[in-house]
């Protein structure tokens, strides 16, 4: 199968280097591999959020059966990679971007649509008894410098940052007594809205919760075709084959790009990488002045993400990369590392035994997609987060569910994640086009 990335970058086997994998049993996440041919009202392809969420509501909900397969186990791709960020997010347009193409009441939709995804993950937690180490009262926007600081206040005091109902600029002086204090800190504005999780136990719970709703789950088993069969689908895979009146594609920055070709050339897949420290105590902490367990993010284009977990370790991540070659997987490494240094220069001495990295999504409208698979019938597709996946990957997966069982219709579906999925032009350049657009924000963002 045809992907955009080195083989390296879709390694089936769980990365020895991700934290997150030694925070959960394998047996929590075991799937059996699909063997012999099976049927279903659904076939989901893809067991991660969107797709364990999708199958869920549908289980539970319509009264469906679902066949949910994934070429790895479940959440091998972005669910299980990530920094656990549960927050606002799924586009990268800009509030006026937004409010110029939709309008009004559709960018309004649009913001409380990411306000529900928080609230179902929350929900979600609650209701199976997920314990996914969560924290976080809210997320800070760090000003990076002097001139996002005042750009930063005056968005605060005008209510027009991005999602900004109840959002609070604060000085540095203000940032350190509340345990946010280093050299890059010029202000910043807080949002209370959202908590941190680990993402991989999130997975784990959902998966549990799918079973228990008789959804059958299979691992280990990449769909290789799909055929129309009648008014459904026949899915293989080498050990296999599921025939399903519909299908629901999930699969993210992940997928095939000669699976499903109302997909292809129509996703950008960008990699994310990020670092883990060893434990800090109390006084490795204050010594930076960095003591505050709330998730954090600078204002750059190419931005960093960070937060102080519960353990006392510290995670740090950032964009960048356009390749899987270990050449340029270890120059990232030396990269973050040197950008976690600069930005936190107390911990310079403090260990990073774990960095890995993984696929966020973008489309070329910068806005996340929910609807039909283009030129197929009975076929929908929810991706593209933007790098905010873990609350919108959850919902779209509840939403997208809805959709395919005929519950609710398009327009039911906020205008911004249904404005279809326009072809990069000349979509093997599309690594050449990310190449420049990193270079043009390096420059921004000093």
């Amino acid at each position: 199968m045809r992907r955009l990335y080195e083989a390296s970058a879709y390694d089936l086997q769980p990365d020895p280097l991700n934290f997150w994998n030694s925070t959960v049993p394998p047996d929590r996440l075991d799937a059996p591999p699909l063997d012999g041919d099976t049927q279903a009202d659904f076939a989901v392809i893809g067991a991660g959020y969107t797709g364990l969420s999708a199958a869920l509501r549908l289980a539970e909900t319509h009264g469906a059966s679902v066949v949910v397969v994934d070429r790895s186990r479940p959440g091998w791709g972005a669910s299980g990679r990530n920094g656990g960020f549960v927050c606002l997010g799924g586009s990268k347009r800009s509030e006026e971007s937004l409010l110029r193409e939709f309008g009004v009441d559709e960018t309004a939709r649009y913001r409380a649509c990411q306000r529900d995804a928080i609230d179902h993950v929350a929900a979600t937690l609650d209701r199976f008894g997920i314990d996914a180490d969560r924290h976080s009262d809210g997320e800070w926007e760090i000003a990076h410098t002097k001139g996002h600081a005042d750009a930063l206040r005056r968005q605060a005091e005008a209510g027009k940052r991005k999602g900004s109902e109840g959002a609070r600029f604060f000085e540095p002086d203000e940032l350190a007594s509340l345990g946010i204090a280093a050299p890059f800190v010029h202000g910043g504005s807080h949002l209370p809205a959202g908590f941190a999780i680990n993402p991989l136990k999130y997975v784990a719970g959902l998966l549990a919760a799918v079973r228990d709703a008789d959804a059958r789950v299979y691992g280990q088993s990449e769909i290789t075709g799909i055929e129309p069969i009648g008014d459904g689908y026949r899915l293989r895979s080498a050990t296999g084959s599921i025939a399903a009146k519909r299908l629901i594609v999930a699969t993210n920055g992940y997928g095939a790009e000669d699976l499903v070709p109302g997909l292809a050339g129509r996703l950008l897949p960008a990699f994310s990488n990020i670092l883990v420290t060893e434990p800090m105590d109390e006084a490795t902490l204050a010594a930076q002045g960095w003591t505050r367990r709330d998730m954090a993010y600078d204002s750059r284009n190419l931005l960093h993400y960070f937060r102080l977990m519960p353990d006392g370790r510290f995670l740090f991540g950032m964009r960048g990369g356009t390749s899987h070659a270990p050449a340029a997987v270890a120059e990232m490494r030396q990269a973050i590392r040197r950008d976690f240094e600069a930005m936190f220069p107390a911990w310079r001495q403090v260990e990073t035994p774990w960095f890995w990295s993984g696929l966020v999504c973008l489309t070329r409208s910068l806005t996340q997609y929910l609807g039909k698979v283009d030129g197929w019938s009975n076929a929908w597709a929810s991706a593209a987060y933007h790098g905010n996946g873990v609350a919108m990957g959850s919902h779209a997966g509840r939403l997208v569910a809805d959709l395919g069982a005929g519950a609710i219709d398009e327009s039911d579906i906020p205008a911004v994640m249904r404005g279809g999925l326009k072809p990069f032009p000349l979509p093997a350049l599309r690594r050449t086009y990310l190449k420049a657009a990193y270079a043009w924000f390096g420059l921004v963002d000093r």
